[in-house]
């Protein structure tokens, strides 16, 4: 209840401030575990990535986040947990692939940081839709979030992870992290969903 009225709301404050508008959201697998993989630019990049999209989408967040009064337990209701500053550890990979396996959506931006050029993709997000059966659905976050600017959530066809899979080595990985960064630049550049 608390996530619906969230992103109703945020929902219409990003429309007035940003002209947001969700592209291609119907895209997304209405069932089953789904990672929905965006470039990072911005610490509102989660709000829209998620705010377009008819499920919850679940997040990692700083555990530093988790330890301010309130706000901590805001965000847990809203689909955050916990991950250590200083890379994402064995226990945060567990639980997102738990989230992913109970059908649920997850938001991952592969480059791992916030970006202002260039797109190099970590393997994570790949690694743990391979191990989870998961769905990889490529997102660009398109514009600017100066008020009255244009922004866009711009979502891809599903990347085909059974073509993707290989043996699941660190090699088919690397090569599926590519293709979905390549993905993302495609759509970054033509501000449309990639095929």
């Amino acid at each position: 209840m608390l996530y619906r009225f969230a992103r109703l709301l945020l929902r219409v404050l990003f429309k007035l401030l940003y002209r947001f508008e969700a592209v291609g959201a119907g895209r997304i697998p209405a069932q089953g575990g789904v990672i929905l993989a965006s470039n990072h630019t911005s610490l509102l990049d989660p709000i829209a990535l998620g705010i377009g999209v008819d499920r919850k989408v679940h997040y990692m967040a700083k555990a530093e986040l988790f330890k301010v009064p309130g706000f901590g337990a805001l965000i847990a209701n809203l689909g955050a947990f916990p991950v250590k500053r200083g890379g994402v550890s064995k226990e945060a990979i567990r639980t997102a692939i738990g989230i992913l396996r109970e059908g649920k959506v997850m938001g991952i931006f592969p480059e791992g940081t916030r970006k202002d050029v260039g797109l190099m993709g970590k393997r994570g997000a790949m690694s743990m839709a391979f191990r989870a059966g998961s769905a990889v659905v490529p997102v660009a976050l398109v514009g600017s979030y100066r008020p009255f600017t244009k922004m866009k959530a711009v979502y891809g066809a599903p990347l085909d992870m059974q073509a993707l899979a290989g043996d699941g080595s660190p090699e088919a990985q690397e090569a599926a992290t590519e293709l979905l960064m390549s993905r993302i630049k495609e759509m970054l550049n033509t501000g449309r969903p990639a095929q």
